[in-house]
C-alpha cells in the first residue's frame, strides 16, 4: 500500500530500492530555505545494515503487508526483549534493536504491536504514550505555574525530559514514545 513519505513512522515497514526496510526514526525537517523533507534511519530486514534515506514530504513509499500480533513486553536485558504474544501465550525473544529509539519507553506488561515478515519479527511498535513517575526534579516554587518554561526531570526508568514547574517528584505524568516528550498529568 502507498503512502506519503510525512506518515512514516518508526516501527513501519517499507519498501526501498527493492529492499524491505524496517523504520528506527524518522524525522520532518523544514530547512529555511527550501522545501520540507523526511529524514529516515532505517535497517535492512535481511541484513541487518542501517542506512539514512531522505524523502521529499510529497513522495510515496510502498509499505509492506505484514502480520501483525498484539504482545506483551515481559522483559528485557541489554540485547534481547522477551514478549508473549497475546493470543497463543507463545514466548519469544527478539532483537532490542528491532524497537529502535522507543526501546527506551518499555514497561514490563505493556501491549506492543509486533510485526513479523513470513514468522520472523521485524519491528516492534510501542503504544503512543506511556506513564511513568517523576523520580527527581527541582521542588516547586510558588507562582510559577503560570509560566509557559519547562525544567529537567528524571523519570523512574532513568530517562530525562522537561516538565512544567508545578510537577514535582513522586508525581505520575504521561511521556510520548515518540520523542520523550511531557503530555500531561496522569489521571488517578
Amino acid at each position: 500500500m502507498k503512502v506519503g513519505a510525512n506518515s512514516i513512522r518508526p516501527g513501519n515497514l517499507i519498501e526501498h530500492n527493492g529492499k524491505q526496510w524496517a523504520v528506527l526514526k524518522s524525522q520532518i525537517i523544514t530547512p529555511g530555505k527550501g522545501g520540507a523533507f523526511v529524514q529516515v534511519e532505517m535497517r535492512d530486514i535481511k541484513s541487518g545494515n542501517k542506512s539514512n534515506e531522505r524523502f521529499r514530504t510529497a513522495d510515496t513509499v510502498e509499505r509492506l503487508s505484514v502480520d501483525e500480533r498484539t504482545c506483551t513486553f515481559l522483559f528485557g536485558d541489554d540485547d534481547n526483549l522477551t514478549m508473549m504474544d497475546t493470543e497463543t501465550f507463545e514466548q519469544f525473544m527478539v532483537s532490542r534493536e528491532l524497537a529502535g529509539d522507543p526501546a527506551r519507553f518499555l514497561q514490563d506488561g505493556m501491549e506492543v504491536t509486533v510485526d513479523l515478515v513470513e514468522g520472523k519479527p521485524v519491528s516492534i511498535e510501542l503504544p503512543d504514550t506511556a506513564i511513568f513517575t517523576i523520580k527527581e526534579t527541582e521542588p516547586v516554587v510558588k507562582g510559577q505555574t503560570a509560566s509557559s518554561s519547562y525544567k529537567p526531570a528524571i523519570l523512574d526508568n532513568g530517562l530525562r525530559t522537561a516538565v512544567p514547574p508545578h510537577i514535582s517528584v513522586g508525581e505520575r505524568v504521561v511521556i510520548s514514545t515518540l520523542d520523550g516528550s511531557y503530555l500531561e498529568r496522569a489521571k488517578s
